[in-house]
């Protein structure tokens, strides 16, 4: 039996839209989010558009001031370490924890479709998607531990996240999607340590390339 996912509503539809397009760089950062315009480029009308704005704003994509409105927030070098040491926090115990609900009997067919889809995606050489699957990747991990508020901190921050593996996209994907079949071995193991110091090495090793690549402010 097949399922299909449940229709968006518009201004979910309209969110969706502009965190692509913010992600993608057709909004840069800094870049203000002026109403009409972005209205009229959707064919939306403002309602739902000042529906979508906050959520956008929650995950950390825009910030909204009384005066400027909705700005495309800017990458600093204080919010990319920032990121880096939650993802430290976060990842690397969800990792240690999905390995040990390997050993309580819990599937890992999510992670391997994961992996598979990641794998598909760094052949077609998609920057975006290859981010997408990327990040869906580590949430599948995190999905794996059964612990909700877990999945609810990996969902505050899986758009910057995104975000952040498209903006270094010039990084070898392919070392990345190696350290990803490697975690995904010692997870489906069962090996709790290893599952940790895999997922630690794996995103430590990208900040200070991550770094080069953006040229952040302070």
């Amino acid at each position: 039996m097949t399922t299909t996912e449940p229709a968006l509503s518009l201004p979910r539809q309209i969110h969706a839209r502009l965190r692509e397009a913010i992600i993608r760089g057709e909004y840069p950062q800094g870049h203000k989010l002026a109403e009409t315009r972005i209205a009229e480029e959707l064919a939306v009308s403002r309602v739902p558009l000042r529906e979508a704005v906050p959520m956008l704003e929650v995950e950390g994509f825009v910030t909204s001031t009384p005066r400027r409105g909705a700005v495309v927030s800017t990458w600093t070098s204080r919010l990319i370490h920032e990121l880096f040491d939650l993802r430290e926090v976060l990842e690397v115990g969800a990792a240690g924890h999905a390995a040990r609900a390997v050993g309580r009997g819990v599937a890992t067919d999510e992670l391997e479709a994961a992996l598979a889809w990641s794998q598909s995606v760094v052949e077609d050489g998609d920057p975006y998607r290859i981010a997408e699957a990327s990040t869906r990747f580590h949430e599948a991990i995190v999905a794996m531990t059964g612990n909700s508020l877990l999945q609810a901190s990996m969902r505050s921050v899986s758009g910057r996240v995104q975000w952040l593996f498209y903006l270094t996209s010039a990084l070898d994907v392919h070392d990345a999607f190696h350290d990803h079949v490697e975690l995904a071995a010692a997870i489906a193991r069962g090996d709790e340590r290893m599952a940790e110091a895999l997922a630690y090495s794996h995103i430590e090793r990208d900040r200070t390339p991550s770094f080069a690549v953006l040229h952040p402010p302070a």
